[in-house]
């Protein structure tokens, strides 16, 4: 049975909840077109995918769109300036953090998250000296689904792809973490979209709360 070394996790939607302060910047850009606010049931399913799918739901614009790169950089500027004011760690992530620490398994973070947003974020929930690595997702010229992020903190941390695992909430992630040979688990609590069957993503495991991560750990 492989043993698992290090925890790498995926941030929005997987340790952050931040769909909120990103639902607040996209209406807050709705406004500006004069346009009314969405729910926030509607557009947290599409927050695991990045702005790109945000701007689809919230504007209904891809990045063929003339106005694409203006309405991006709108958007990125809304969020900046809420970044912090309702994001927090998901219930339980702290304890399973600790647990790990406790356990002496190094964990980090690979996120296609910007890292002007991720370092502002992690410094003001005090993770970043905590995660033993961060990758971002202008780390490296190409991001997940790509393995290249995952396979980067794995040489960082001195850990064969085998004996980490990754976590996160999308098949973006799946794909990633199959891709660079982890085993992968996939939270079930995260910004799952209606449609999507997380059980035909491939993954090592599931956590419906924090806890099973942990309990899933224990297994090994």
């Amino acid at each position: 049975m492989t043993r698992i070394h290090t925890v790498l996790f995926d941030l929005d939607g997987t340790l952050l909840d931040t769909a909120q302060d990103l639902a607040h910047a996209l209406n807050q850009l709705r406004q500006q077109y004069h346009l009314p606010p969405l729910p926030l049931a509607t557009i947290r399913p599409h927050v695991g995918y990045g702005a790109k799918a945000m701007l689809k739901v919230g504007m209904d614009v891809t990045e063929e769109h003339p106005q694409y790169t203006t309405l991006l950089d709108e958007f990125l500027n809304f969020y900046r300036v809420c970044l912090t004011q309702t994001t927090k760690l998901f219930d339980g992530i702290d304890n399973v953090l600790t647990q790990l620490e406790n356990k002496n398994i190094p964990w980090g973070i690979v996120t296609n998250k910007p890292s002007r947003f991720t370092f502002d974020l992690l410094k003001a929930l005090k993770l970043d000296h905590r995660a033993a690595c961060i990758i971002c997702g202008d780390s490296l010229s190409r991001r997940k689904p790509d393995p290249d992020q995952i396979l980067h903190a794995c040489e960082l941390l001195k850990q064969s792809p085998e004996n980490c695992l990754y976590i996160g909430d999308t098949q973006t992630d799946a794909l990633a973490s199959r891709a660079a040979g982890t085993k992968t688990l996939i939270v079930l609590y995260g910004y799952l979209q209606e449609h999507e069957d997380p059980f035909a993503w491939g993954a090592d495991g599931y956590a419906k709360v924090p806890a099973d991560i942990i309990a899933w750990l224990d297994q090994k």
